[in-house]
């Protein structure tokens, strides 16, 4: 097992760990406090491709968590990855992944030819832009996809993930897709540059980053502010540590925190 949970970085999830959807979870922002007055440094991974790197960063601030670009990784930068730069790409996806592969120096393209149809999550997905996208793939464009989650927490319930537009891309090309996000090893990599010393990963999906944290070779700490509820049956993998929020799992790791006056 990895170094000390007590130093080194935490990796940490957002949707379904910080926030759901637009609403930031209750301690979350504390949590994040104790850890950097603990010396322990905190890294954000998000499966979320479709926001850009500015509006998650506006986000955190509006949630009380002050974070720099350096500190912020997400499944739409791993997916760019894959990609050298100059490539032309069709973008079935929102502007966060528009976003990291401009920045990677991609062409983004409307028509082909094209070398890789890039999917990730969308509200605007429709049988047009399916269409297109299984098109370019059939024509021989590599088909990869920012993440494979099949769904998204809201404070309403599940909605459909990118893994969801993703399938049906899939499906409709008859491609297997390259998966960039958590927990494959483009994200794998793109974290272990900017954290070449994580000791945790914090997440609300143990097939997603239960996974990731394996492939790390570090601890898993599962919260049930997200996808997974307290009642869940066996997990695979099973976590190292459990709690019903982000909150929670700091004060398993640090000791509760003292009320304010005491």
């Amino acid at each position: 097992m990895a170094a000390d949970p007590n130093s080194g970085t935490w990796v940490v999830d957002l949707d379904g760990v910080i926030w759901l959807a637009a609403d930031p979870i209750a301690g979350s922002a504390a949590a994040v406090e104790r850890l950097r007055a603990a010396g322990i440094r905190v890294l954000f991974a998000t499966n979320n491709a479709a926001t850009t790197s500015g509006a998650l960063i506006g986000r955190l601030a509006s949630a009380g968590i002050v974070v720099d670009k350096p500190d912020l990784v997400s499944s739409a930068q791993a997916a760019a990855t894959l990609l050298e730069p100059g490539a032309r790409a069709f973008v079935c996806g929102g502007d966060g992944l528009r976003e990291a592969l401009g920045d990677r120096g991609v062409e983004i393209v409307t028509e082909g030819p094209a070398q890789a149809v890039v999917v990730g999550w969308t509200r605007s997905f429709d049988f047009d832009l399916l269409a297109a996208s299984m098109t370019m793939v059939r024509s021989g464009a590599r088909l990869i996809g920012t993440n494979d989650d099949p769904t998204y927490p809201t404070p309403a319930g599940l909605i459909p993930g990118a893994g969801s537009i993703l399938a049906a891309v899939a499906t409709a090309s008859q491609t297997e897709p390259e998966v960039a996000g958590k927990p494959y090893a483009a994200m794998a990599s793109l974290v272990r540059d900017r954290a070449p010393d994580t000791t945790v990963v914090v997440g609300d999906r143990p097939a997603t980053d239960g996974l990731f944290a394996s492939r790390m070779g570090v601890r898993f700490a599962l919260v049930h502010s997200g996808v997974t509820p307290a009642s869940h049956g066996k997990l695979e993998p099973e976590p190292d540590l459990e709690a019903d929020n982000f909150a929670g799992v700091v004060d398993l790791v640090l000791g509760p925190s003292l009320p304010l006056g005491s």
